[in-house]
């Protein structure tokens, strides 16, 4: 047992007596502070869901200064610290052939995601002379790399959030390190990621606190830990005990703030009311043999959290039904200190343990996860179960029609279909092109059409929607590209197990048994392609029509070139005008997206998608997720609106019917 015998040491414990708590002298903390910095090109944001002040659609700019409070010492982990993020290539190095485009597609960006305007094979010395020189991209970057950054965060945000803060934060965090992953393919780009976002301020909740987090909701995941130090709900990168300083009188003493479970030790995680905790330390690694854990640091936080009966917030980790190498942090609610010991571990070291007891009155959150759990296994029946697959076999993964509110049985007859249904008077607006790749399609090969279709990039990334876009090109079945191409993602149909439900006041809705990572995709609008022209009234008050030329309540959702150093001489759009209105009714031919219901705080967005069908190459709508979403959370998206006589979103006549979306800003109607 290191440190010799005396207070701040593990007992022997042949004799264990519970009831005992331990009496030692706190340790004083170095608080690690990360680097100040207001550098940074300027760029102009908003948060994704607004509101937008006067005379800005869909951004706005914010002003900011730096808060000099607590923040985490991300040199705790084995990766490289995100403190100094060197600049990115401001564009893909293409492949490109000498001869002409085999398909009419673009050879360069034309809305500049990164890349020269221009042909694509020019020499090198005209390359030079556009990449260098006064007002070239690389002077024009450089110049505007010295200007102030703006992080759209005011210093009382960073201190003291909300929900909406919280969910900006994540959601560029999210839309930065998708685009350094399809940039780089970096193997720490969640780290870079992170770097770029907290040297410029774009965090918040930077105080530390005992008790509940502003803006973090019990319930919400998190795919990875720098996630929830940016929101402030778990400041260590790899601790599993976050703890604040406390000064009384002449002594500093050490209070538990926060823990995280997850797995490797004992901790026995199976109660969702209570929880079995391991202390921190003593672990066997490459240098050194397991020891016995030290009443110090987080031990010594949560001994004293013990004794000042001070609530503790508890994440717990748990492996990713969809991807098995995947952990997902649940933020299961504030819990308190019941009792603590110490008793032999697995090693044969004296582990401290700490038995926590969940607050009641909270909302449910892994109670939840552990009941779909072991409806997948089939150990219990899922109440209210009607049908365990309403689609009939017309989908790879089953999809459950429940109804645990009332006695309604189902929702009124229609044929279930996988995808939209194109009649002969609509003809594809797209030619078919299909590419010459032998393997998978590689980003910035410009010899592959279906690259240059998609401006050089391939639009997902590690399965997810790097930036939405007018429109996305996937690769058709006659590409000669093999069937895990990176670029076919929609046209392989659902990948979730999804749930159609009945509601409290809003009818049937859809959600997810498993956990959706933002950007994933979810499922496409399915039905039956109307001419918006030829619309009876009768198809007018069709509930179950999707009409993309309808109004939507702008957000921003793609990540923002500064935040990555990249230049970009135009802004990227995330608003679409296709060329001619795409109007599908799911009212007789539908699939599991009509059930998705309206919300003016959505969820989920949608996003055109052209891929091939019988040798031609049609639109679809695919719904992607726009943020994290927790298991059994309703599904919905902005249905949009149509003004007639009003001034825009939120006039009395902006759309039909009333909204029941329960969010704070609900613009009140929708069409």
């Amino acid at each position: 047992m290191g440190g010799g015998p005396g207070l701040n040491t593990v007992p022997n414990s042949n004799r264990i007596d519970k009831s005992r708590v331990l009496d030692v002298k706190p340790l004083r903390s170095l608080e690690p502070v990360f680097p100040n910095a207001n550098q940074g090109p300027p760029f102009v944001c908003c948060p994704p869901f607004g509101p937008f002040t006067s005379g800005f659609s869909p951004f706005f700019p914010f002003g900011a200064s730096q808060s000099s409070h607590y923040t985490p010492d991300l040199n705790q982990t084995e990766n490289p610290s995100p403190a100094f993020v060197p600049p990115l290539r401001s564009f893909r190095e293409p492949t490109v052939s000498n001869g002409p485009s085999s398909s009419g597609g673009l050879s360069g960006s034309k809305r500049g995601y990164g890349r020269p305007k221009g042909s694509t094979n020019l020499k090198k010395k005209e390359k030079k002379a556009v990449n260098k020189g006064p007002g070239s991209p690389a002077s024009r970057q450089e110049e505007s790399s010295n200007q102030n950054f703006d992080s759209g965060i005011t210093v009382a945000e960073r201190e003291d959030g909300n929900r909406e803060i919280v969910l900006s934060v994540l959601a560029r965090f999210d839309a930065v390190k998708r685009r350094l992953n399809q940039l780089l393919d970096a193997k720490h780009a969640t780290f870079k990621s992170a770097g770029a976002l907290m040297s410029r301020g774009v965090r918040t909740n930077m105080k530390k606190r005992v008790g509940s987090v502003p803006g973090v909701e019990v319930g919400d995941i998190f795919y990875f830990r720098i996630e929830m130090c940016l929101v402030g709900l778990h400041m260590q990168t790899m601790a599993g005990i976050d703890y604040l300083i406390v000064k009384g009188g002449s002594e500093e003493d050490p209070l538990a703030t926060s823990i995280v479970s997850s797995g490797h030790y004992d901790d026995d995680a199976e109660d969702p009311d209570s929880l079995i905790y391991s202390g921190q330390g003593g672990n066997a690694d490459k240098n050194r043999q397991a020891s016995d854990q030290k009443l110090e640091r987080g031990n010594l936080a949560l001994e004293r959290s013990l004794r000042n009966s001070n609530t503790v917030r508890v994440i717990r980790g748990v492996r990713d039904v969809t991807s098995q190498n995947t952990k997902i942090y649940i933020y299961d609610g504030l819990f308190s200190i019941k009792e603590s010991w110490v008793e032999k571990g697995k090693s044969g070291c004296n582990t401290f343990k700490y038995k926590l007891a969940r607050l009641p009155g909270q909302p449910p959150a892994f109670a939840v996860w552990k009941s779909v759990q072991k409806w997948r296994e089939g150990l219990i029946t899922r109440t209210g179960l009607i049908l365990p697959d309403l689609t009939s076999g017309a989908e790879s993964v089953p999809v459950s029609l429940i109804n645990d509110v009332d006695d309604d049985r189902g929702p009124a007859y229609f044929t279930y279909i996988s995808t939209l249904k194109y009649s002969e008077s609509f003809r594809p607006t797209h030619p078919t092109v299909a590419c010459t790749c032998r393997n998978s399609c590689a980003p910035g090969n410009l010899n592959c059409s279906c690259i240059r279709r998609n401006e050089g990039d391939l639009p997902y990334v590690n399965g997810t929607l790097v930036s939405r876009r007018p429109m996305i090109y996937e690769c058709g079945p006659t590409c000669p590209c093999n069937a895990s191409c990176k670029s076919k993602i929609v046209q392989t149909g659902l990948k979730l197990r999804l749930e159609v439900f009945k509601t409290e006041n809003r009818g049937w809705g859809l959600r997810s048994w498993d956990p959706i990572r933002a950007g994933s995709f979810i499922c496409e609008y399915a039905g039956e392609l109307k001419d918006k022209a030829k619309l009876s009234q009768e198809d007018e008050e069709d509930e179950y029509i999707f009409d993309t030329s309808r109004a939507y309540n702008p957000f921003r959702w793609n990540y923002e070139p500064a935040l990555v150093e990249e230049y970009t001489s135009e802004e990227t759009l995330e608003e679409f005008d296709l060329p001619s209105p795409l109007v599908i009714s799911a009212k007789s031919f539908g699939n599991v997206a009509r059930f998705m219901n309206h919300s003016c705080s959505p969820n989920v967005l949608w996003q055109p998608v052209v891929y091939e069908c019988n040798g031609e190459s049609f639109i679809h709508i695919a719904f992607f997720a726009i943020r994290h979403i927790p298991p059994l959370t309703e599904l919905t998206y902005d249905y949009g609106f149509s003004c007639t006589n009003g001034t825009g979103a939120g006039s009395s006549v902006c759309g039909k019917r009333k909204c029941l979306c329960g969010y704070d800003k609900c613009r009140g109607s929708f069409s």
